[in-house]
């Protein structure tokens, strides 16, 4: 959520900078400012009111002492009219900082000066490309046909057991799901990353802490009778765990990681893009999280890009990283780096994850502060990338390493599975 000094700072900059996000901001930002200043004008009212109150009361007691108690009463009637006023004003003010939040919770963070213009997923920037695209033969599987003919994923038993988009993985394919888990949490605590196994289901407060709610509530799976909602990234309950807390500043910079199943309902999802592994409701990730003092966190950031490059470098995968342009950035980023692996077989490369920078947008929502050398509570950073989504990788994986023989084991993944060979 964006705070209220930096709309009052620079408003038109701020309506400048949304609409980079396709979001015309003009009546939300100018709403926010006329709320504030009624919101000020009465709390000056109120406090003008408290003074007169306190020199009030002082009077009474010297009035009784004097004898006078016509005019005392009359001042402690006063005092009750101006206590009445005063509710009214809370009432008030009360009425204004929640119209304020309401408006906010509807707009997106401002994106970052390094976002590219644009409104789709074609108007993204390639950064950086890695990796050797594989030539497979023109009979080559793509992931779905190799899981069926070595038993790895069955797709139609999670047809059976839940629907669509809920497989079931099988032996081999099994344990190279529980190898890449493995493999990418040793990975992040190697660079310094605190591991947290977290719960799968958050309250409410959290959606909002994070920004899920109310932006992505459809996206998301409901528990109604408790009133909770499935995780769709670990990013949601980890992050939340730093939500009203002050963290001393010498704690600072706070990196924790988390494997848990994701799952998201993708309510309007369909052709190609839906295919075996390349979309799903319920799917395995490993998140990365930092919490960071503002001056520190694009160093943090590319320490971030840099661990995902690492990874899907050890994989032995294709990738390239795209700087995502404003119009296909989350509502709470700031600005958001994609990495994609190419699926040979597919002929199409695929997201596997996103390292974001949310700023203070998180933090604001969160109360998340930190106590900095002046002794001053100041917001964080929050940050968070994927490292990394499995579906994707293990589709690519299948894809890319298939031989005649059956399909290779990455090396950096043959002692979690045991085994170097899929046949």
């Amino acid at each position: 959520m964006l705070t209220l000094q930096q709309i009052k700072e620079n408003p038109q900059g701020i309506i400048d900078r949304l609409a980079v996000k396709g979001f015309d901001g003009k009546d939300a930002i100018h709403q926010v400012i006329e709320l504030d200043n009624q919101r000020r004008s009465n709390q000056l009212l109120n406090d003008n009111l408290a003074a007169e109150l306190n020199k009030l009361a002082a009077s009474i007691g010297a009035l009784m002492k004097q004898g006078k108690k016509e005019e005392a009463e009359e001042t402690k009637k006063k005092v009750a009219s101006i206590k009445e006023e005063q509710k009214q004003i809370a009432d008030k003010l009360a009425e204004a900082e929640t119209k304020i939040r309401e408006i906010l919770l509807t707009v997106p963070n401002v994106p970052y000066k390094g976002v590219p213009e644009g409104k789709t997923a074609e108007d993204n920037v390639v950064e950086e490309t890695g990796g050797t695209i594989p030539e497979l033969p023109a009979d080559a599987m793509p992931h779905w046909g190799l899981a069926k003919k070595y038993n790895l994923i069955n797709f139609d038993l999670g047809v059976k057991i839940t629907g669509a988009g809920f497989p079931v993985y099988i032996g081999k394919g099994a344990k190279l799901q529980r190898a890449l888990i493995q493999f990418f949490l040793d990975e992040a605590s190697n660079a310094g990353y605190t591991e947290i196994q977290p719960p799968y289901v958050v309250n409410e407060a959290s959606g909002y802490g994070t920004g899920q709610l109310p932006d992505k509530e459809g996206q998301m799976y409901f528990v109604c009778e408790d009133n909770l909602y499935l995780i769709p990234t670990a990013e949601v309950p980890v992050t939340n765990l730093y939500r009203d807390v002050i963290i001393p500043g010498d704690e600072l910079p706070k990196k924790n990681c988390a494997y848990s199943a994701c799952f998201r309902r993708e309510a309007g999802s369909y052709g190609k893009d839906v295919r075996g592994l390349n979309r799903l409701h319920q799917f395995d990730k490993v998140e990365i999280v930092r919490i960071e003092k503002p001056e520190d966190s694009y160093a943090a950031l590319e320490e971030m890009k840099a661990h995902v490059k690492s990874l899907v470098d050890k994989l032995g995968l294709p990738w390239h990283i795209l700087r995502l342009c404003g119009g296909d950035m989350s509502f709470t980023s700031a600005i958001t780096f994609d990495f994609e692996v190419y699926s040979a077989a597919q002929k199409r490369w695929l997201e596997v994850s996103s390292v974001s920078n949310f700023e203070t947008y998180q933090a604001n929502r969160l109360k998340c502060r930190y106590r900095g050398d002046d002794k001053k509570t100041h917001l964080c950073h929050t940050l968070n990338g994927s490292a990394l989504a499995l579906p994707r990788i293990m589709a690519a994986l299948l894809e890319n390493n298939q031989t005649p023989e059956g399909i290779k084991v990455p090396e950096v993944l043959q002692k979690y599975t045991g085994f170097s060979i899929i046949d």
